[in-house]
């Protein structure tokens, strides 16, 4: 069986990479450095362009217990994360070139991967003629010839909604007389910059964000947001206070200055090991450079920020997965063509992962003559696959989260519901792990 992988993310990797690990060879095609999405810049495969958090790692959340199963699984990104891990509090962050780097290597070095750097135009492209399977882990920023190809496989136009980024502050130019570490609840030194906000100073920044010029929509796109990724300012629209009880509240967070509660903080996560380089948590913008600049230099401790990188806006692009996907992720009107990552309408970089881990074992089981049953719906990569299954009047991308699980059966007070889901996912994952894999 001739596999071939559209796409070196963290889909396309972790499906590679797993294949690999059950002997199984495939061809993995990256596009860059021949061609460059709008938000990419490196070479490295697995580049991490929104932020470089993969956000909770506790046991007792739904993304906590996504990346413990993939760890079982034997994930690829899992021990890329733990390897190039960042302090960031409860969350699991990474120094994103360090993670590409050490990611890039080991699918470079596997002798059952053939990384070829090009770009492939479409799904009828001649370079895919001798491969039995195609996956397509373009992620969601696949270029327009491999969108629009997949559009007319599938018989529609592909969905689509806008994603922005957030920028990044070199940490030297911040002042440190306003700015705090902390994180939020904890006492001493936390892993989080604070930059705390007066009543007045927050008028003031408001006013400034609402008034800023932003990046216009292409004429011919709707512009639509994922509700988990909102661009600060298209937050800001909904009221003035909206940021104060979004990412800027300020409860848990003590001015030693003061010894007060501010008005508003904004956090800044450091972006490697020696905190030299911070990333505005919260942040993704679609404002134009030259008004971030001016607006975010407005936040005390930020008067004199140096950008390393400014935000930007880019469109996602997934399909109906319920509409057009079967259950074991191939396309309904070409089985041979399989999809992975966020493009299926996965939200994030640990489920965009983990869609890839999942197809990597599911293919692998194919090759060997034997079908893989899905996870258990139980579970947290059975719940998100699960999202990938249920039809709705209007599909929209999820992170993995308690609201995509079976309801637990029983009545659990509010503090314990939580927990419960998490003891559940742990027994039948075990359970479906010994018998399957």
């Amino acid at each position: 069986m001739q596999i071939a992988i559209i796409g070196g993310g963290l889909a396309g990797c972790e499906c590679a990479y797993a294949l690999a690990e059950q002997g199984i060879a495939t061809v993995l095609f990256e596009m860059k450095p021949e061609s460059f999405s709008p938000a990419h810049t490196s070479e490295g495969l697995a580049e991490l362009v929104c932020s470089n958090s993969l956000r909770s790692d506790d046991h007792a959340s739904a993304v906590g217990l996504l990346k413990q199963e993939m760890t079982e699984l034997g994930s690829l990104i899992m021990r890329a994360a733990r390897e190039t891990a960042v302090p960031a509090g409860k969350a699991l962050a990474v120094d994103r070139s360090a993670f590409s780097a050490w990611i890039t290597q080991i699918i470079e070095d596997h002798p059952l991967v053939t990384l070829k750097r090009q770009h492939i135009h479409g799904l009828d492209d001649p370079a895919l003629a001798d491969f039995d399977i195609v996956v397509v882990a373009a992620g969601p920023l696949a270029s327009d010839d491999v969108a629009q190809s997949l559009a007319t496989i599938i018989g529609g136009n592909s969905l689509y909604f806008y994603d922005a980024i957030a920028p990044i502050i070199a940490a030297e130019s911040i002042n440190m007389d306003i700015a705090f570490w902390a994180s939020r609840y904890e006492d001493g030194p936390g892993d989080y910059l604070n930059c705390p906000m007066s009543a007045e100073e927050y008028k003031r920044f408001y006013d400034a964000l609402m008034e800023a010029e932003k990046v216009a929509p292409r004429e011919f796109e709707k512009e639509i947001h994922f509700e988990g990724c909102m661009p600060v300012e298209a937050l800001a629209e909904r009221g003035e206070k909206t940021l104060t009880f979004g990412p800027l509240k300020p409860v848990g967070l003590v001015d030693p200055r003061t010894g007060r509660r501010s008005h508003a903080v904004v956090q800044l996560r450091p972006e490697n090991l020696a905190r030299t380089a911070l990333n505005m948590v919260g942040f993704q913008t679609k404002l134009k450079y030259g008004e971030q600049e001016r607006v975010f230099r407005l936040i005390p401790g930020l008067e004199h920020a140096e950008f390393e990188r400014l935000g930007s806006i880019h469109r996602n692009t997934y399909v109906n997965a319920p509409q057009v996907l079967a259950p074991d992720l191939s396309l309904r009107n070409a089985p041979h063509i399989f999809l992975a990552g966020q493009i299926t309408g996965v939200e994030g970089y640990v489920e965009s992962a983990a869609c890839g881990l999942w197809l990597g074992l599911l293919l692998a089981g194919k090759a060997k003559g034997r079908d893989l049953p899905l996870p258990p719906d139980e579970s947290a990569l059975g719940a998100l696959l699960r999202h990938l299954r249920t039809p709705v009047k209007k599909f929209q991308p999820s992170n993995v989260m308690f609201g995509l699980f079976p309801e637990l059966e029983g009545r659990f007070k509010k503090a314990d519901r939580k927990k419960r889901y998490g003891e559940r996912a742990r027994t039948v994952f075990a359970e479906w792990k010994h018998k399957t894999i």
